[in-house]
């Protein structure tokens, strides 16, 4: 789930790439967004990534379905002499709340997820 979910961070925001990686998040919050739930998602944790402070979270709501969520940037670091940040992403929509934690980088423009071993210690 973790993995799948920092995937759908990392790719182009557009609606039909997001529709393509909600399929894959079984039973977690993302499984039930609406177009508008991915969009305004997508747009947080792109904005989050590209412009989010340490300890800075950024919140999304869809008035509509009800579904909402935060994102937040829990530290930022480099890997390998690229711009990294560590962040939180929950999520809830339709009764499924979702919490994760990854760290991702990016890499020649791209936010790209860090495996476990990757991540520096605190």
């Amino acid at each position: 789930m973790r993995v799948l979910l920092a995937v759908a961070l990392a790719v182009a925001s557009s609606m039909a790439l997001g529709q393509n990686w909600v399929g894959l998040l079984k039973n977690g919050p993302a499984e039930r967004f609406d177009e508008e739930d991915l969009r305004l998602f997508m747009d947080t944790a792109q904005k989050a990534l590209a412009e989010g402070k340490d300890n800075e979270t950024l919140s999304w709501e869809n008035p509509k379905t009800r579904a909402h969520g935060d994102i937040t940037v829990l530290r930022s670091f480099a890997w390998k002499t690229n711009p990294c940040k560590e962040v939180r992403i929950r999520n809830q929509a339709q009764g499924r709340k979702g919490d994760v934690n990854f760290g991702m980088c990016q890499v020649d423009g791209k936010w790209r997820l860090l495996s476990s071993s990757q991540m520096p210690k605190k």
